[in-house]
């Protein structure tokens, strides 16, 4: 009996970690890349994920690239009066010892002139990379929903 339990055990472990993944370069971590599913015409689709600044020095997204997107941009919401307003920026920084969250109605990526909508259903995954202004280039895989992975809110951010 116990043998059977430890196979069931073994079976399982990869489905109960199938969305939690993690990457780092440097000082910087990045967790849980994800994006939601869209319907096939939806013209652009947004990134998500946490960036955790390990070090005693702040860093910086400076750009984002992807093979499935011809146009990639780092991108915030604002408000503006009684509007809420998206726009592109330059870059992000990262603070020492800090999480800047990309979430929706926060910071993220857009992709724009999608070229492989294969990778954007439900369960498939695909490549994003975050070059970093001291740390480097960190490709990850973004993991792609139908629901936004549980506990994601809102996140605000100051301008």
């Amino acid at each position: 009996m116990l043998k059977k339990l430890i196979v069931l055990a073994a079976l399982l472990l990869p489905v109960c970690f199938a969305n939690a993944h993690e990457y780092s370069a440097g000082e910087i971590h990045i967790a849980h890349p994800w994006s939601q599913e869209l319907p096939p015409n939806a013209p652009t689709v947004a990134a998500y994920f946490v960036i955790h600044n390990n070090g005693k020095t702040a860093d910086r997204l400076l750009s984002v690239a992807s093979p499935i997107a011809g146009i990639a941009e780092l991108h915030e919401h604002v408000m503006q009066g009684d509007l809420m307003k998206m726009q592109q920026v330059p870059s992000v920084e990262i603070p020492a010892g800090g999480d800047i969250t990309f979430a929706p109605m926060a910071w993220h990526v857009m992709l724009l002139e999608l070229k492989d909508r294969s990778l954007l259903n439900d369960g498939k995954r695909f490549p994003l990379t975050l070059h970093f202004e001291k740390s480097g280039d960190v490709t990850v895989e973004v993991a792609v929903q139908k629901q936004p992975p549980a506990g994601t809110e809102e996140h605000k951010h100051a301008q």
